[in-house]
Parts: C-alpha cells; sequence; structure tokens
C-alpha cells in the first residue's frame, strides 16, 4: 500500500511558479506510475501529468504542456510537479496518485489529500 501526502500549493501571481512534491509512503513507490489531477471548483477532476515508474517516460495534458514538468525520486520516495507560467486557470486542488500507467485512463489506485494552488489575475 501507498499513502501519498502533497505540498507546496499556495496564492502566486499570474506569470509565477511553483513547485509541488508528493511524499510517499511504502516500499513500493517505484513500483508505481505517478500521476498528478487537479480538481478546479465547480468542475471535474482532470488529469494534468504522469510519469512511469522508473521516469523514463511521461505524459501531459495538452493545457500544461511546456509549462509544467514531472518528475520523481524514487530514492527520496517524492514525486514533483513543476509549475511555470502560471494562469489563473490553474487554480485547483492538486492531488497526486499511483497508479498502473501513465494513461489519464489508468487504475489510480493511492491517493493524496491534496494541495490548494490559487493563482491570482
Amino acid at each position: 500500500q501507498v499513502q501519498l501526502v502533497e505540498s507546496g500549493g499556495g496564492l502566486v501571481q499570474a506569470g509565477g511558479s511553483l513547485r509541488l512534491s508528493c511524499a510517499a509512503s511504502g516500499r513500493t513507490f517505484g513500483s508505481y506510475a505517478m500521476g498528478w489531477f487537479r480538481q478546479a471548483p465547480g468542475k471535474e477532476r482532470e488529469f494534468v501529468a504522469a510519469i512511469s515508474w522508473l521516469g523514463g517516460s511521461t505524459r501531459y495534458a495538452d493545457f500544461v504542456k511546456g509549462r509544467f514538468t514531472i518528475s520523481r525520486d524514487n530514492a527520496k520516495n517524492t514525486l514533483y510537479l513543476q509549475m511555470n507560467s502560471l494562469k489563473s486557470e490553474d487554480t485547483a486542488v492538486y492531488y497526486c496518485a499511483a497508479g498502473l500507467s501513465i494513461s489519464p485512463y489508468s487504475d489510480y489506485a493511492y491517493w493524496g489529500q491534496g494541495t490548494q494552488v490559487t493563482v491570482s489575475s
């Protein structure tokens, strides 16, 4: 089993940057693909990015390509999301999740509690 705890959210001005972290407990972190999802008020949760278990493959939603970068450090059991050029529409609660593949439709079995990102315009 994997337990996930996100951090790094906050309030930032449009055009600014934030780096989210997701700390995982459990010995099997390196066995899972990891993803970031987000949910804005009144909207459904959506896929943001995912990374394979060794970090060799990544996948991004079109709306973050070129602005966000997902990475992981399996030695530290930590997943990251570097977010640059933030826009007001990026405001949401961001969740990390552990799954079977980098597909947005993969079975993500484990989820964190989320961290709030607010971008002011």
